[in-house]
């Protein structure tokens, strides 16, 4: 009889939310070295250089298959998306005459030069600010991976081999790992690293199994056939948990489960207090197949359409009819629901090779977002009329990031301005009264925020850098992460005085980061008077319920007490006080 093991608690970050107790089905892949490093002769570059393309090619056309399989299947619309971006960097100039021309200065074989390459753009990657961008090294890294196990004449692993319910293990995923996988036989994923907005994340939530991720040295501590448990709401992860335990999870399990089927019936209810007042709920979304998933879960619009997407992995800049297919297709979605697309927010963390942009010891505070815009007018104007031109499709609203007073503001307008006199002048249509916002997310805009909401349609409050910026805290530097406070007294003061100065000026105010789609914060801002909320599919019924149980008197009262209380600790702790006795079933 063998030895029992010792039980080991993990905890990472909760990406999906649910409970799976199943067994785990362990993947050891890392980063994938290549055999050797050598150094050739002139003769033999061009032979590399054949090898190259050869497994660029059939890095290509496997993704290819697997792409007809998904659509001929008639499912994996997540998939697909995700999918297109791998296609796209495979097809990509800069990834294709970088190795080139490091296999023929170099003089070295194509798996090291790959390597190289591939080094120099995820720390671009690395580099960025935006959690989202940051994540998308993965999706270079991941395909990337597939050339070199090509190169290397290695066999690629399948999930369509798991034949029993399992818990898949792994370093971290690629999208066409998943796209195959056994569906029924996947019950959540866990992996050593990997964010909010990471492939593994997106997926996980699109099917809506749990998952947790940023684990660190999960593959190491779990061998295959071992028992899990998965909390993918607290991120917490049991390996071969007593049987004490497991009967407490398989409680939670039925409870949490329960609770999701019931969340539906609130679909096609109207998003308001109990006393009758209407909370917006909107998406936040990258690209149009997002789309779909936002609408099932009853999403009134969409608060932020992220349009950086246009712009990376691209050797040029999306041009004018890009900008305008790409806004069409969701104004024309949305079928009448309000668009906020927001402008180019990228800068000296995202940087752009064809601007020639040089590099920064400070980027998140240099030449980003609207202050790029300004130095390549071209670049904002086209993407300005763009926007106009969609507007002829829906109910399509402009923002523009990254305002820190009422100078940028008026400049950003009078750019809008000229972009609209050049589309009338040209006979093109376009929505006269199109409304312009801001995205209120340095400290600086919002101690002035009566004043920019004096020239602003509506206020859209990003939390994600809000946070970064008042707290001085990197939120992905581990060594200061546990300072990012989302209910720091200053960060709830900061956003009580947006709010106020937005409802006392009469335009519309509300919250596109990650504090949106919490039910525990939603709470927090109804209490504010902030009635329009963005986030993702997932977040959507969650927060529908708790605010049709309660009313905004109430939320009010809490408020008031709140600002009472002088620590982030103490405020989490009576929020958590507070939902229990109105959302039990969240706790």
């Amino acid at each position: 009889m063998g030895k029992e093991k010792n039980s080991i608690l993990l905890k990472g970050l909760g990406v999906s939310g649910g409970i799976v107790i199943a067994k785990a089905y362990l993947i050891e892949r890392g980063k994938i070295e290549p055999a050797g490093y050598c150094h050739i002769d002139s003769r033999a570059t061009e032979n590399e250089i054949d090898r190259f393309t050869a497994a660029l090619q059939e890095s290509h056309d496997q993704i290819s298959r697997i792409k007809t399989k998904l659509e001929t299947d008639g499912h994996g619309k997540d998939h697909i998306a995700i999918i297109d971006s791998h296609l796209m960097i495979f097809q990509d100039q800069m990834l294709i005459d970088d190795t080139i021309k490091v296999i023929r200065e170099e003089k070295i074989n194509a798996e090291w030069a790959l390597k190289k390459v591939l080094k120099t753009l995820t720390d671009i990657f690395d580099s960025m600010d935006d959690e989202y961008l940051k994540e998308r090294s993965s999706d270079i890294e991941h395909s990337v991976n597939r050339i070199l196990v090509n190169l290397m004449g290695s066999k690629h692993v399948n999930l369509a081999d798991i034949e029993e319910p399992s818990v898949v293990v792994a370093h971290d995923l690629d999208p066409s790992d998943t796209a195959q996988m056994a569906r029924s036989n996947v019950l959540a994923f866990l992996t050593d690293v990997g964010g909010r907005t990471s492939h593994t994340a997106i997926i996980a939530r699109s099917l809506e199994i749990p998952a947790v991720v940023g684990l660190e040295s999960v593959t190491h501590q779990v061998e295959p056939g071992d028992t899990v448990i998965i909390d993918g709401t607290t991120g917490t992860v049991i390996i071969n948990p007593s049987d004490n335990v497991i009967a407490v999870y398989e409680k939670r399990k039925e409870r949490f489960e329960e609770f999701g089927r019931t969340l539906f019936d609130y679909k096609d209810l109207p998003c308001e207090t109990t006393d009758g007042e209407h909370v917006e709920l909107l998406g936040n979304i990258e690209m149009v197949e997002e789309l779909d998933s936002l609408l099932e879960h009853g999403a009134e619009g969409i608060g932020l359409y992220r349009s950086e997407f246009l712009y990376m992995n691209k050797s040029v800049l999306p041009t004018e009819e890009e900008h305008v297919e790409a806004y069409r297709k969701v104004a024309a979605k949305m079928s009448g629901k309000p668009v906020i697309i927001r402008t180019l927010d990228i800068g000296g963390d995202k940087p752009l090779k064809h601007l020639n942009m040089e590099e920064e010891a400070n980027p998140a505070m240099g030449l980003r977002a609207i202050r790029l815009c300004f130095q390549w007018p071209d670049l904002f104007k086209t993407q300005l009329r763009g926007i106009l031109r969609a507007s002829a499709f829906g109910k399509v609203k402009v923002m523009f990031p990254m305002i820190s007073g009422v100078q940028e503001l008026r400049r950003s307008k009078a750019v809008f301005e000229e972009a609209k006199a050049e589309l009338r002048e040209e006979g093109i249509d376009f929505d006269e009264e199109m409304e312009v916002g801001i995205m209120i997310e340095i400290p600086s805009a919002a101690a002035i925020a009566d004043l920019l909401a004096a020239e602003s349609d509506f206020f859209s409050i990003g939390t994600n850098d809000l946070l970064q910026y008042t707290l001085a805290v990197d939120r992905v530097n581990e060594h200061v992460a546990y300072l990012y406070e989302p209910s720091h007294p200053a960060v709830l003061r900061i956003i009580r005085q947006v709010a106020e100065a937005a409802n006392e000026a009469g335009i519309s105010v509300g919250v596109c980061g990650e504090m949106a789609g919490e039910p525990i914060y939603a709470l927090l801002f109804l209490g504010l008077g902030i009635t329009h909320l963005s986030m993702g599919s997932s977040s959507i019924l969650r927060v529908k319920k708790l605010i049709r149980s309660v009313s905004a008197a109430d939320a009010r009262d809490i408020c008031d007490e709140l600002f009472k209380l002088k620590t982030a600790p103490e405020i989490e702790s009576y929020l958590t006080l507070r939902m229990k006795d109105l959302y039990d079933e969240e706790f």
